[in-house]
């Protein structure tokens, strides 16, 4: 016998009215001029976390010998931790107020963890019917659009939306 789920409340970062705004949000924020500049701005910083982590792993892989994985980890986190950084003092400047939070910090990890996993599947998916270079792009542009959205709609989102 299978019992009554509970209702759905939250998870363990995100509730169903973070949701309930950031979705609202979305639907003004895209008429909004402001929005394709921030998009600019969030893919150079997105270029810049790219090379962070490629000269992070070079480094880490080829000259200290820290195997593959732990290399690509720790990579990852220094760029992650540049992004928000830079994407907190630039992009997101005027609803961060400039200001690092840790509260912040790990929605912008979990937002970038879920960005992953939508480019995965967008490859995933696209690779069925594309040339896999293709698919990759594809899925660039996927993750990259789940990154950016996350990044505007909740991990950075006014301060005056907080208050309500």
């Amino acid at each position: 016998k299978v019992g009554k789920l509970p209702p759905l409340r939250s998870f363990s970062f995100l509730t169903l009215r973070d949701l309930e705004f950031s979705f609202a949000k979305a639907g003004r924020g895209v008429a909004s001029r402001a929005l394709p500049a921030k998009a600019v701005s969030f893919a150079i910083v997105g270029v810049l976390n790219t090379l962070i982590d490629v000269n992070v792993f070079a480094i880490a892989y080829g000259i200290f010998g820290i195997p593959l994985i732990p290399a690509n980890g720790l990579a990852w986190l220094v760029a992650v931790s540049f992004s928000y950084t830079a994407n907190a003092m630039t992009t997101f400047g005027p609803e961060s107020g400039q200001v690092l939070r840790i509260r912040d910090y790990l929605r912008f990890v979990m937002s970038g963890a879920v960005g992953g996993l939508v480019a995965t599947t967008a490859l995933v998916i696209a690779a069925t019917s594309v040339p896999v270079i293709t698919a990759k792009l594809i899925s660039i542009f996927a993750g990259f659009a789940a990154n950016f959205l996350l990044s505007n709609f909740f991990v950075f989102r006014s301060k005056r939306a907080d208050s309500k």
